[in-house]
């Protein structure tokens, strides 16, 4: 199972990042597995789940009030903003719940909000320059969910994607006729992938989409693009396709991450291989492409305690090679959570923040000529 294997990486990355090394030496990864495996066995949570036509039910959506995904850095030319393109977008934040004391988490957890609505900040805002964004709460699996190949996991999965699902039918009855991005991140990349490929691929809403942003996300291009409706972006301004990435600096040691992804099943039945992986530079917006620092229109610098950020133009470059995003130029110090192997999965939207919200109102740009 992909899904288990490559955020059972993600999940032990972060780990030592967070707490170091020398736990998982000296402990080893099977009592790091029991540790952070939810308690018990996977039960329906007592609570309701949301109903996406309330409005207390997302994070972002049109008129809500302080939403984050109308924010932006604090020293954007806000002279030059203008009115956001005609599309509706539809973003699933990544995994924000860490606690082991369930499978799935509760919509009402506020730890996990916070992490989510600051997720959303940071990356659905790139995407607010293409449309109105929607980003619906879930209850979302937990980080131990990944880590078991078992009924229980699947089950934890098959709710969150469930509540994903009936966020997105409620989102096609509001947005009405307009063209559609859908995006996610990590987790929220992997329901998007699911979404695609039996929610959108083939439908009439198909002919909606302008793009679809999986990032943070491995997608073979053998084995899953040709079930997801969408071909790669091979163009900046190309519509009806799909953009993914999963960003490295030098050196970099993907291993543990693609271990999980060489040879597992694709979405089609058929084996994934690492020579396969969809890259998209984001700079270009092109298939396998490749940029200098100077093409860079911002990267999101944080302020230590997250409130808020700034744009640095000019300072991140990017290049496809062997599936992997690669940065260079001077890497802005961008917090705490770059992962072993130079792994920068969770700045995976922030260090081309300015280059993705040029991308978004230029497809929708383009979609409008079709």
């Amino acid at each position: 199972m992909c899904a288990r294997r490559f955020l059972i990486a993600i999940f032990f990355l972060i780990l030592l990042a967070v707490a170091g090394a020398f736990a998982v030496f000296q402990f080893g990864q099977d009592v790091l597995i029991r540790q952070a495996t939810p308690k018990g066995p996977f039960a329906a949570p007592a609570e309701r789940a949301p109903d996406y036509a309330d409005a207390a039910t997302w994070i972002a959506r049109p008129g809500r009030s302080g939403d984050p995904a109308q924010w932006l850095p604090e020293n954007y030319d806000h002279s030059a903003v203008s009115a956001p393109g005609n599309a509706a977008v539809f973003y699933i934040h990544p995994t924000t719940y860490l606690r082991t004391d369930r499978w799935n988490a509760p919509l009402d957890d506020v730890d996990s909000r916070s992490r989510a609505a600051l997720f959303t900040r940071s990356q659905a805002s790139a995407l607010a320059s293409g449309g109105e964004v929607w980003a619906p709460m879930y209850r979302q699996a937990a980080y131990g969910a990944f880590l078991l190949d078992s009924p229980d996991a699947k089950a934890a999965l098959d709710l969150a994607y469930g509540d994903v699902q009936k966020a997105f039918d409620q989102f096609l009855k509001e947005a009405g006729d307009r063209p559609i991005i859908v995006a996610g991140h990590s987790q929220g990349a992997l329901h998007l992938t699911r979404l695609l490929k039996e929610h959108i691929a083939g439908k009439p809403v198909a002919r909606r989409i302008v793009a679809a942003y999986v990032v943070g996300w491995p997608v073979s291009t053998s084995a899953d693009l040709p079930v997801l409706g969408l071909p790669a972006c091979l163009r900046n301004d190309q519509v009806g396709c799909l953009l993914s990435w999963m960003t490295f600096g030098e050196p970099n040691n993907p291993d543990l991450v693609l271990k999980g992804f060489e040879g597992s099943a694709g979405l089609s039945g058929g084996d994934r291989r690492r020579e396969d992986m969809l890259c998209v530079d984001p700079l270009t917006g092109t298939k396998d492409g490749s940029a200098p620092p100077t093409a860079n229109p911002g990267t999101l610098v944080p302020t230590t305690d997250l409130s808020t950020a700034t744009l640095a133009p000019g300072r991140v470059g990017a290049r496809c090679d062997k599936g992997l995003l690669i940065i260079d130029g001077e890497i802005p110090a961008l917090g705490p959570y770059v992962l072993p192997g130079n792994n920068y999965h969770v700045y995976d939207y922030a260090l081309f923040w300015g280059a993705i919200r040029e991308d978004a109102r230029r497809r929708v740009e383009a979609f409008a000529k079709t």
